[in-house]
């Protein structure tokens, strides 16, 4: 065979075996010079059926001028400089990689949901009145002392006690008895 030129005139006469004579004679080594580039043999596969599938599709781009063959690895180099270049734009992960990127999307999703809560448990504590606010952000936030608080608020313990217990109590309506709008 001449590379495939007689048989491909015969698959262009309607004859549905000469084309795949063609694919048995240079579709391995097609991929082979294919995988030369993008070092994926199962992207190289690809490739080269989809260089033979431009031949059955575009028929009448090949003039003949070079081998088949020639043609078919021009076709195939540049689909492979094609993949290159979206490879680059595009990024793989291999399957061993994708454990650590769940875990990853995990750490995200819970970060989010924390930001969450604490948005919701913000906006309950600023629907508090005024007193409520500075008890539970001196004692929670500011880590003071129920001694630290009073003095500060220029109230006596019991008081601070009395409040923060209200606070509580009233975060706990705002928020669902078992905090279920915090989930």
């Amino acid at each position: 065979m001449d590379n495939g030129a007689c048989s491909y005139h015969r698959f262009l006469d309607g004859d549905e075996s000469a084309f795949d004579e063609i694919m048995k004679e240079l579709f391995h080594g097609l991929v082979f010079f294919v995988d030369r580039y993008v070092h994926d043999t199962h992207a190289a596969e690809d490739i080269a059926i989809d260089a033979f599938s431009d031949l059955i599709v575009h028929k009448h781009r090949y003039n003949f001028k070079v081998t088949l063959k020639t043609y078919l690895y021009m076709i195939g180099r540049g689909r492979a400089l094609d993949y290159l270049k979206h490879r680059k734009v595009i990024a793989f992960t291999e399957l061993s990689e994708a454990t650590e990127v769940s875990s990853e999307e995990k750490t995200l999703e819970e970060r989010v949901l924390s930001e969450e809560r604490k948005r919701t448990v913000n906006a309950a504590i600023a629907d508090l009145p005024e007193d409520m606010r500075v008890v539970i952000h001196l004692i929670y936030f500011e880590e003071m002392t129920y001694e630290e608080a009073a003095k500060d608020m220029k109230k006596n313990r019991k008081q601070v006690d009395n409040l923060l217990y209200r606070a509580k109590k009233e975060l706990r309506i705002l928020l669902g008895e078992d905090g279920e709008l915090l989930e």
